[in-house]
C-alpha cells in the first residue's frame, strides 16, 4: 500500500475532477490510499520568497491560509499527483501557487513517484505543463510514473477514465 496525495488544480468540477476519480478509483482497487486536495478551490496565496520558512519557520510558511492544510500531506505521501486543466499553455493559477508553496519544505520527504494528468479544450498546449513536471520529477528525485494529456472529444470518454485508472493501479 502506498500514500498519494493529488493535487488538483481545477476551480470546477469537469473533466479534470473526472480523471482524478478514476484515478483514484484504480489506485484504491490496488490498496492505495489516495487523498485528493484540491486547490483549484482553496485560498492559496503565492510564494512571498520571504524566506521565513528557511530561517525563523523551520519549514513552516508564515502565510496561514488554506495551504496549511496541504503541508501534512505533502509530508507524508509516497506519490504525488498533479492533475490540472490547461487554460493557457500551462497549468492553473490555483495549482501555480500550491506548487510554488512547497519551497517551504522544499519538497515532499517520503515521496518517489509522481504522475501527471491533464485536460484541455485545445490540442497541443501540454508542453509548459510537462516541461514544469519534468523540472519537478528533476529536482525532487521523482520517479515518474505517467502522463495523461487529454483534449476534446477525449475528455470523459470511457478509454480516458481507463487510462486514468491504470495509472492508478500501476503508479
Amino acid at each position: 500500500m502506498m500514500k498519494i496525495t493529488v493535487l488538483m488544480g481545477s476551480p470546477r468540477e469537469v473533466n479534470t475532477n473526472v480523471m482524478v476519480e478514476a484515478f483514484k478509483g484504480g489506485a484504491e482497487e490496488a490498496g492505495h490510499e489516495v487523498t485528493v486536495l484540491n486547490v483549484g478551490k482553496m485560498k492559496i496565496a503565492g510564494c512571498l520568497a520571504c524566506e521565513y520558512c528557511h530561517t525563523k519557520g523551520d519549514g513552516e510558511c508564515i502565510q496561514k491560509d488554506d495551504m496549511i492544510k496541504i503541508y501534512p500531506e505533502l509530508e507524508e505521501c509516497e506519490a504525488l499527483v498533479f492533475a490540472s486543466p490547461i487554460y493557457y499553455f500551462t497549468m492553473t493559477a490555483q495549482i501555480q501557487a500550491a506548487i510554488q508553496r512547497i519551497y517551504a519544505i522544499d519538497h515532499p520527504p517520503v515521496a518517489t513517484k509522481a504522475a501527471l494528468m491533464l485536460s484541455s479544450m485545445s490540442p497541443d498546449v501540454y508542453d509548459g505543463a510537462i516541461g514544469e513536471y519534468n523540472g519537478i520529477l528533476d529536482y525532487m528525485d521523482l520517479e515518474d510514473r505517467g502522463v495523461i494529456a487529454v483534449c476534446d472529444p477525449d475528455n470523459g470518454t470511457e478509454e480516458t477514465l481507463d487510462k486514468c485508472r491504470e495509472l492508478g493501479r500501476n503508479i
